[in-house]
């Protein structure tokens, strides 16, 4: 077999019986559908990867399981994917827990055609975290320093919010016109809310 990785040797050896046969299988058919496909061993199990990723097999006590990298952008015209392992393939006890020959070296050859065609998995958008609502007094007291106003204009929505968040969490009002005109004065002097706590560069 072309492209053998002894490390992936190694872990077959390794496996319980009755999974050793299912990662030979499946082994087997990564090579037979994509001759140039190279297998390692990544995140402590056999993967399999031609132009990036492909998928990949693992071995557990009392069942295996595998997947493609790009699972979510694949047809899976058979549903052989569930959501009762990570992997996707459901927990398989047996050779015979796998599905036909043809139909998993279609499933190869789709996750290698995604490779080739260079398709992206797209990632989640990074929640943003909404603006609070800005007192009005806090908004008072940095209209009156056009420094602490411009600055605070640049900082992140998270660090605003830091501001906000201090400045309003006060249980006495002596404590929160304190701490406006401690935010007030840090802000004036580009300090963020827990500057404090910053490594210095």
């Amino acid at each position: 077999m072309p492209n053998k990785s002894k490390e992936v040797d190694a872990y077959i050896a390794k496996a319980p019986d009755f999974a050793q046969p299912i990662i030979v299988k499946i082994r087997e058919l990564f090579h037979k559908a994509c001759p140039d496909v190279e297998e390692h061993i990544k995140w402590g199990v056999p993967s399999f990867e031609y132009k990036g990723m492909l998928g990949g097999v693992s071995a557990f006590k009392h069942y295996a399981a595998f997947g493609f990298w790009k699972q979510s952008l694949m047809k899976d015209p058979e549903k052989i994917f569930t959501k009762e392992t990570a992997m996707g393939s459901g927990r398989l006890t047996s050779v015979s827990d796998l599905p036909h020959d043809k139909v998993l070296m279609a499933y190869i050859k789709e996750a290698v055609a995604l490779n080739e065609n260079d398709v992206k998995v797209a990632r989640p958008r990074a929640k943003v975290a909404a603006k609070l609502r800005m007192p009005a007094d806090f908004a008072g007291a940095l209209k009156k320093n056009a420094k602490a106003n411009a600055v605070f204009a640049d900082f992140s929505n998270s660090q605003q919010n830091e501001y906000v968040e201090w400045i309003t969490g006060a249980k006495q009002e002596s404590t929160r016109v304190q701490r406006l005109e401690t935010a007030i004065d840090w802000i004036a002097a580009g300090k963020p809310r827990n500057w404090k706590y910053m490594r210095a560069k």
